[in-house]
């Protein structure tokens, strides 16, 4: 079924690089879901007031939520494909971020507002009306909503859209919560139990449970997340592969939404080569980084000195200190400045970003280390901490 939609209402489905496809795949999502779940809100809500069922209303309620949370997620969609402009240089792909954390927000009020009536319904409970016929209703929005997540979970894998995965888990809930209603239903047929507010709040922890969830995976990106360690490794990788390319450091991602990555890395080459064929080794890399990982990368160009034996050998027994203090510790820039009294050793030194120590222990730390095997040896660092996991 899901196929089938996606054929015959985006088109040129095949081609997820383009902003208008994956924009066509969110208003199909959303225009999906707000459908479903405005059936599935009257469906409940039909159920709930002839069956005097709170949890029931509630969950209907919880649906109606739902349908609203896709009225944002669509015109989020649309903002969101708008390209760049004046105002917003970098495009507006984190629209699609906020939708998600204002979809968790609705869905923590309607949670709070639905452990509240069913802590009511408890403190004064009320029959409930069964009927078989309301039962099989029941059954139907449950497998309703399962396909509804399923049909979220295939378009948000698709176009890789965090809102969309969020409301995966949401229905989920959705359906787990519409479960503890049926229960709650037979148990009112078959037994002289009132557990009705009960599984109402049920229902609101499931709601709840949603919210935070959705909130927190929401959150992450628009405050600022280090990009994953598989694309660090992969540019990496990719990289040092050209020629002359000696090492790199200092790589930076900025994400700005789906397919809006920016960023930035230090590559060091030989400082004999001649700069315009370095210079056009660094263009050809940042163009192919474009094109196969879709991320707008500005090169810095480090020259490195080579075949200098006592840079090197100093160079070597640095190395050694760093690893014996830090093997995650890495150095660049490095240079030895030599003067009539003593020499330093200047370099700029990449830490983890959780390292504990302050700046100023870090560098006393290794002084100490070179003062242990050399006179008159002095470091000048830079301390660094990293962008990246």
């Amino acid at each position: 079924m899901t196929c089938i939609l996606i054929k015959l209402f985006v088109k040129d489905y095949n081609n997820l690089s383009s902003p208008k496809v994956r924009t066509d795949y969110g208003i199909l999502s959303g225009t999906v879901g707000l459908i479903i779940n405005l059936l599935l809100c009257l469906t409940k809500f039909l159920i709930g007031s002839v069956t005097n069922s709170i949890s029931i209303t509630a969950d209907a309620m919880n649906n109606l939520s739902d349908a609203g949370s896709g009225i944002i997620s669509l015109i989020a969609f649309k903002l969101s494909g708008k390209p760049a402009d004046r105002e917003h240089p970098y495009g507006h792909g984190r629209l699609e971020y906020i939708s998600a954390m204002v979809v968790s927000l609705i869905i923590l009020i309607a949670g709070f507002e639905f452990a509240k009536s069913s802590f009511e319904k408890i403190l004064k409970p009320s029959p409930i009306n069964y009927s078989s016929t309301f039962l099989v209703l029941l059954v139907f929005t449950i497998l309703a909503k399962l396909w509804l997540a399923l049909f979220y979970r295939k378009i948000g894998k698709r176009i890789n859209s965090p809102s969309l995965l969020a409301v995966f888990f949401d229905s989920l809930g959705d359906a787990a919560a519409t479960s503890v209603s049926l229960i709650s239903l037979l148990f009112s047929a078959f037994s002289d139990l009132n557990v009705d507010g009960y599984a109402g709040l049920i229902v609101s922890l499931f709601v709840f449970a949603a919210g935070i969830r959705i909130l927190k995976e929401t959150i992450g990106p628009l405050i600022g997340e280090p990009p994953s360690e598989e694309l660090i490794k992969k540019l990496t990788e990719r990289i040092i592969s050209y020629p002359g390319v000696l090492g790199i450091h200092d790589l930076m991602i900025h994400n700005y939404g789906e397919q809006r990555n920016f960023g930035s890395v230090h590559v060091e080459v030989a400082a004999d080569e001649d700069i315009i064929k370095s210079h056009n080794e660094i263009d050809l890399i940042e163009r192919e980084i474009k094109r196969d990982f879709g991320i707008d990368l500005v090169i810095h160009l480090d020259p490195v000195i080579l075949n200098d034996e006592r840079a090197d050998s100093f160079r070597a027994i640095l190395l050694k200190i760093l690893t014996s203090i830090n093997p995650y510790y890495s150095i660049h820039d490095f240079r030895v400045v030599d003067s009539a009294s003593h020499t330093n050793l200047i370099f700029d030194l990449l830490v983890p970003f959780d390292c504990k120590e302050s700046n100023s222990e870090i560098k006393k730390n290794i002084q100490n280390k070179i003062d242990e095997q050399h006179e008159n040896v002095f470091v000048i660092i830079t301390v660094d901490r990293g962008y990246s996991k």
